[in-house]
């Protein structure tokens, strides 16, 4: 068995750096919503310091710099953050709640990309780090624009949306077989001045999911679905952790378990690891890459809306429907799925997600015994 690993964040070097991390939606409906504009700051201050202090004050004391597996005591409550109809919640509710996210999201990293360790651009990253950030960012010239992919939060969709915008697609409707790098512009492409350039004027934007939401998904698509990584992954990983099969030739590996698929995160390399489950983190660096907005998963539809906007995409652009065979990963999916994991093993592997549960504001899921016995 390979040797387990500890570096769960990243060996980082470079200054702080200065300025707005993401300058959110400024102009999202705020009209509509005068009438609570009296209550709104003090809401918002409220909110970010309830949320928020306890990570900041871990920061600011250096507690995360050698940070050690937490223990798993989340109080199994999210956000409410899906728009629409459910609850009776209106639209302006949904726009409120955005807000208070994306500041929260925008105070929590700021606080952790100010510190001296983190990456204040692109080129004080390793050279590693830097390869994998510029493979994940498409670009768009006509409507300047800069997108950080995410595997398993509907990059799919935003590479339709993508194709469209450049005419290599008509519609994002068009029922093709999605090919993830033809007619897609990558930032690894371009000449370092291009890319400073690029930085430094476009609007830049990424998506963000639940770290085990997304986790889950990658393990039940590839691992259940697609018969190459099955071959790749599925096998190498039943020979490593399950007893008795290191030399069986007549593994398949369509039949991983979770915690099989967990011992293997635990001894990769964050920064070697697989695009559908590297950590978000990893992916898009949110500390040497300005982003202008962060979107949610969560408020797919609302948020995705906004940036074509933002961006000037033709009113016939639209974001692409979730497909009819989508199986989304509900809470009691994870519920069953951690609950089912060793104690032990789980304490060691969120610390492996831990800068994706905290700058995006990712409560930590509650499995305590108490929990999941219920």
């Amino acid at each position: 068995m390979l040797p387990r690993r500890q570096e769960y964040g990243m060996k980082r070097s470079g200054g702080a750096r200065s300025g707005s991390v993401i300058n959110f939606r400024s102009a999202m409906k705020l009209s509509s919503g005068r009438r609570s504009s009296a209550v709104l700051p003090s809401l918002l201050t409220f909110l970010v310091i309830v949320a928020s202090g306890g990570l900041l004050l871990m920061i600011e004391k250096g507690m995360l710099n050698g940070m050690e597996t937490p223990s798993p005591r989340g109080n199994g409550r999210q956000l409410d953050l899906h728009r629409g109809q459910a609850g009776g919640r209106s639209p302006d509710a949904a726009d409120m709640e955005s807000q208070i996210l994306q500041e929260i999201r925008n105070r929590t990293i700021k606080t952790m990309c100010s510190q001296k360790n983190m990456p204040h651009s692109v080129w004080s990253l390793s050279p590693l780090q830097r390869k994998t950030l510029l493979q994940h960012v498409l670009v768009n010239d006509e409507y300047r624009f800069l997108y950080c992919y995410v595997p398993k939060v509907a990059c799919s969709n935003w590479k339709r949306v993508l194709k469209v915008l450049s005419g290599a697609l008509e519609n994002v409707d068009v029922n093709i077989k999605m090919d993830h790098r033809s007619d897609l512009v990558f930032l690894s492409s371009l000449k370092p001045e291009e890319i400073r350039y690029r930085l430094k004027h476009y609007f830049k934007f990424m998506f963000v999911r639940e770290p085990m939401e997304r986790l889950l998904s990658a393990y039940r698509n590839k691992f259940g679905e697609i018969e190459s990584y099955q071959k790749k992954y599925g096998v190498e990983i039943i020979k490593r952790y399950r007893k008795g099969r290191a030399k069986d030739a007549a593994i398949t590996g369509d039949d991983v378990t979770f915690a099989e698929f967990a011992r293997y995160l635990l001894d990769e390399d964050v920064e070697r690891m697989n695009e559908h489950w590297m950590p978000i983190y990893n992916l898009c660096q949110p500390c040497a890459v300005s982003y202008d907005f962060i979107g949610s998963y969560e408020h797919l539809e609302s948020d995705a809306e906004f940036v074509l906007q933002r961006v000037g995409a033709p009113p016939h652009v639209h974001f692409p429907e979730r497909q009819t065979w989508y199986k989304p990963v509900t809470t009691e999916t994870i519920h069953y799925y951690l609950c089912g994991l060793p104690q032990k093993l789980l304490r060691e592997l969120l610390p492996k997600y831990i800068l994706d549960f905290s700058l995006f504001t990712y409560p930590l899921p509650n499995t305590t015994t108490a929990h999941c016995r219920h």
